[in-house]
């Protein structure tokens, strides 16, 4: 994705009864804002503003579009609207709420519930610094939850097209939550064809690079797949339009066998078919793969060496029989 190259609104700007404390991220299709709404309450603030299309200096609040961007810029523009309303009828935990949309500065602005936590993206990062790994039950649980909130997305009739880690935002409590649907469109509006698509290599499907394939939910299993992969490998899969010339993830595959149960690895192994025919079709086959895999085996509980800590209690409680006083180690 493009970099956000045009100014953000002022710290402090009051903009439809909400007042801009600070821009908290941005990328090539928009920017996003903490603000607070007239009740104190926190919430994100997200502006729809392509830096390809579009253009703000320092100081202004009102884009300079030109004449040849401005056709496609209120395609977009649309788009976005028509995406903020959908995405308001949905209300499931495992999907960013959408509280309200606005028009101002000739531009749409998508308020949402703003919640403390971090991505997963930060989370395999953390896990990678401290040189270990996310365990099979963490990925499971997340994944889970994830699917269900994607599936309600679905039959809204939206699909998101850009899903990876960063997307997927995990709450303090470590509930999951869907964020960031700059890339979702309408999957009956035949104008969002026009727009040039929005795509994280790496995340996202093959069919994603080339304008002519079809889209569907097949597409959102391969960025599932990518995203459960990113998690059990620590880094991103091999980008699709290279696995389409020389595709070397088989031997990453392998490497993950011996980390992870044989079911999972198959599953993610589908979920990331080049051919969108070899993958589950729907979120539902998907989530019902990851549900029936069986558990990991427990490990073993080994039994206490010779002169372990059993034996050592057992010297302790003789003693205290002796002498009927506590050691200092047990007193208090």
């Amino acid at each position: 994705m493009a970099a956000q190259n045009n100014a953000p609104l002022p710290d402090g700007l009051e903009l439809a009864g909400y007042r801009i404390v600070k821009k908290i991220a941005s990328g090539g299709f928009s920017i996003v804002y903490l603000a607070y709404d007239a009740e104190g309450n926190a919430v994100a603030i997200k502006e729809y503003l392509p830096s390809a299309l579009a253009l703000r200096q320092e100081g202004e609040l009102i884009p300079a579009v030109s004449k040849n961007n401005l056709p496609v810029f209120r395609i977009g523009l649309k788009c976005f609207f028509e995406e903020g309303r959908a995405l308001a009828r949905i209300s499931h935990p495992n999907v960013v709420s959408v509280l309200n949309f606005f028009r101002a500065n000739e531009t749409v602005y998508m308020v949402m519930a703003y919640e403390s936590g971090h991505s997963l993206q930060e989370h395999i990062a953390r896990q990678r610094a401290k040189g270990g790994r996310i365990g099979e039950a963490f990925i499971r649980q997340i994944f889970t939850q994830v699917l269900k909130g994607l599936r309600e997305v679905h039959a809204n009739q939206l699909l998101h097209l850009d899903l990876k880690p960063a997307n997927i935002y995990l709450r303090t409590d470590g509930t999951p939550m869907l964020l960031d649907f700059g890339a979702a469109r309408q999957t009956i509006n035949t104008e969002a064809l026009m727009l040039t698509p929005m795509y994280t290599p790496g995340f996202a499907a093959p069919e994603l690079t080339v304008k002519t394939e079809p889209l569907g939910p097949w597409t959102d299993v391969y960025g599932i797949g990518a995203s459960m992969f990113a998690c059990m490998a620590g880094s991103p899969p091999q980008p699709a339009d290279q696995r389409r010339k020389d595709d070397r993830m088989a031997d990453h595959f392998n490497r993950l066998h011996l980390r992870y149960a044989p079911g999972l690895v198959e599953l993610v192994r589908k979920a990331l078919a080049v051919d969108p025919l070899q993958r589950p079709q729907s979120l539902f086959e998907l989530q019902k793969g990851l549900q029936e895999l069986p558990l990991p085996a427990a490990a073993a509980v080994p039994p206490a060496p010779a002169g372990g800590i059993f034996d050592r209690l057992r010297g302790l409680a003789r003693r205290f029989g002796r002498t009927g006083t506590a050691p200092d180690t047990l007193q208090g």
